[in-house]
C-alpha cells in the first residue's frame, strides 16, 4: 500500500546502467542524466564506505585520490562488480532525478547485456529495489538499442543491431519483438582504451591513465589507418617515464592509434561476422537489404562503420545519437507497457 502511494509521487525511469556511463530517461521529460558510472567514497577501518561523489565529480578523481579515498567503477564488462557501490550510485541518481530523498518509489526499466546470467539479473533487480525502485523490469541492451535506433522490431522481418558500449559489444538479430540470435563479447570501449595505454607503454615507455587513453581515442582515434597525411591527426600526451619516474610528453598520431587498437577491433568485427553466419536464411535476406545498425559510443570511433562494412560487404548505418540509443529505447518501452511486457527478461 505504502509503495503504491509513494509511486504516485515518483517519476517512472528508464536506466542504461553502462560500464562507462549511466543514462536516465524520465517519462514525459526525456534524458535527464548522462554521467560517468563512477563513485568516490571514503574508506574506514571497518570496511565501510561513505560516498562523497558520484558521476562527473567522481570521475575527475580517478587516479588522483589519496589513500583514504577510492574512486571506482562499480560495473565491469557490462555487469555489476561491486553491488554495494552500484546501489549507492543508483540511489544517488534516482534522488537527483526526483530532487528529494523521501517518497521516491519509481517504476524502473533497466537495460542489461544479453549475455547476463540469471543470477546477475536478480542482482541488478535487487540493487535497483534497494536503491528505491518499487517495480523493476530488465530488457536486453541490444533490444533497447534497436528500439532507440528506430528499427521495426515488432515486424516479421530481420534486423541486426551492433551496440558497442564501454564494457561489452552486443550483437543481436531481432524479429517479431524477440531476439532470434544474440552474442556478447567483453571487448568494447574500455578494451580500446587499454590497448592504447599498452601501446604507449611499450613503444614510448610512458605510463598513462585510463582517462588519458580515453581522450586519445576520442581526439585522434580511428579504426582504420588514415589514407591521407592530412587525416593523420596528432596529439601531445603527458605521462610518467617508466625509466626515470619523471613526467614527460610525447606526440601520438591517428595512424599509431589505429595500429594500437587493431586487435580489439578485429574481435568486434569477427563477432559481427559470426552473428551473420548464424542468422536464419529468411532473416539474412532482410538484413542484406537493410544493412547493419550501429549504436553505442563505439559507433562514434572514426572508421568503425567502414571496417564492419568492408568485412561483411553490407551497408552499415550509424544510429542517430548512438550514445543514447539504449536509454531512448528503454524509455520508449517504458511509455508502451504492452511492448515492455513482451520484451522484458524473465527473473
Amino acid at each position: 500500500m505504502l509503495s503504491s502511494i509513494f509511486g504516485m509521487f515518483s517519476k517512472d525511469l528508464a536506466i542504461d546502467l553502462g560500464t562507462a556511463n549511466t543514462l536516465i530517461y524520465v517519462k514525459g521529460r526525456g534524458i535527464v542524466i548522462n554521467e560517468p558510472s563512477v563513485v568516490a567514497f571514503y574508506k574506514n577501518g571497518r570496511g565501510g564506505k561513505k560516498v562523497i561523489a558520484v558521476g562527473k565529480d567522481a570521475k575527475h578523481m580517478l587516479g588522483k585520490t589519496p589513500e583514504a579515498i577510492m574512486a571506482v567503477r562499480p560495473l565491469k564488462d557490462g555487469v555489476i562488480a561491486d553491488f554495494e557501490v552500484a546501489e549507492e550510485m543508483l540511489r544517488n541518481f534516482i534522488i537527483k532525478v526526483h530532487k528529494r530523498k523521501f517518497w521516491v518509489r519509481p517504476r524502473v526499466v533497466i537495460s542489461v547485456p544479453s549475455g547476463i546470467t540469471p543470477v546477475e539479473r536478480r542482482a541488478v533487480k535487487e540493487s535497483a529495489e534497494s536503491a528505491g525502485a518499487r517495480e523493476v523490469y530488465l530488457i536486453s541492451e541490444p533490444m533497447a538499442a534497436a528500439i532507440g535506433a528506430g528499427l521495426p522490431v515488432s515486424e516479421a522481418s530481420g534486423n541486426i543491431i551492433v551496440d558497442i558500449g564501454g564494457g561489452t559489444t552486443e550483437v543481436a538479430v531481432i524479429s517479431l519483438a524477440g531476439i532470434v540470435y544474440s552474442t556478447s563479447v567483453k571487448v568494447a570501449g574500455d578494451k580500446l582504451d587499454e590497448a592504447i595505454a599498452q601501446y604507449i607503454k611499450k613503444k614510448y615507455n610512458l605510463l598513462i591513465g585510463e582517462s588519458t587513453a580515453e581522450k586519445i581515442k576520442i581526439q585522434v582515434g580511428s579504426a582504420v589507418p588514415p589514407e591521407k597525411e592530412e587525416e593523420n591527426k596528432k596529439m601531445v600526451v603527458k605521462g610518467m617515464d617508466l625509466f626515470t619516474g619523471i613526467p614527460k610528453s610525447i606526440e601520438i598520431s591517428t595512424r599509431e592509434v589505429a595500429e594500437a587498437i587493431e586487435e580489439p577491433i578485429r574481435v568486434i568485427v569477427d563477432t559481427v561476422k559470426a552473428a551473420l553466419e548464424k542468422t536464419p536464411p529468411e532473416l539474412a535476406s532482410d538484413i542484406a537489404d537493410k544493412g547493419i545498425m550501429l549504436s553505442g559510443g563505439g559507433a562514434l570511433l572514426r572508421g568503425m562503420d567502414k571496417v564492419i562494412s568492408d568485412a561483411t560487404e553490407l551497408p552499415v548505418v550509424i544510429a542517430d545519437d548512438p550514445l543514447t540509443s539504449v536509454v531512448r529505447g528503454a524509455g520508449k518501452a517504458l511509455d508502451q507497457l504492452d511492448l515492455l511486457k513482451e520484451i522484458a527478461l524473465s527473473l
